[in-house]
């Protein structure tokens, strides 16, 4: 079951102008905590954080699909899946695309994107190199 890809960009404008938009940030705690989040306070919403593996072990969370429902998310809902590089978010967005959440999206290049030539994230793509709005925890 494929999801879509969507830019950062279009990401924030559909968190600023969709009320049924969710951003799901599935990071785990480490990341949320040292890297940053997505400041949705312009929009008028907070990042639902729902990590997609358990840290540190690494597995997938297989509670993924409850946790959505918990925090009061539906089928409305167009929920948009970030993680670091916009590797483990399709996977997130599959698993809820299979549990009934039909709008569900990736966010292409996720938080911080790959590397650079110098190895540092967070300059070449993603939510952070675009200039969108985040915060350290």
């Amino acid at each position: 079951m494929s999801v879509d890809d969507v830019t950062p960009g279009a990401t924030w404008e559909s968190l600023r102008t969709d009320p049924d938009a969710v951003l799901v940030d599935v990071r785990t705690d480490a990341e949320w905590n040292f890297v940053g989040l997505p400041d949705l306070g312009e929009a008028g919403k907070q990042p639902v954080l729902i990590p997609w593996q358990v840290y540190p072990s690494m597995q997938v969370n297989g509670a993924f699909p409850d946790h959505l429902r918990k925090a009061g998310l539906t089928p409305l809902n167009k929920l948009y899946f970030l993680c670091r590089s916009g590797a483990r978010s399709p996977a997130a967005a599959q698993a809820a695309k299979a549990a009934g959440f039909q709008h569900a999206y990736n966010v292409a290049d996720g938080f911080e994107g790959p590397p650079d030539a110098g190895g540092h994230r967070g300059t070449v793509a993603g939510w952070k190199a675009e200039g969108l709005p985040w915060r350290q925890r």
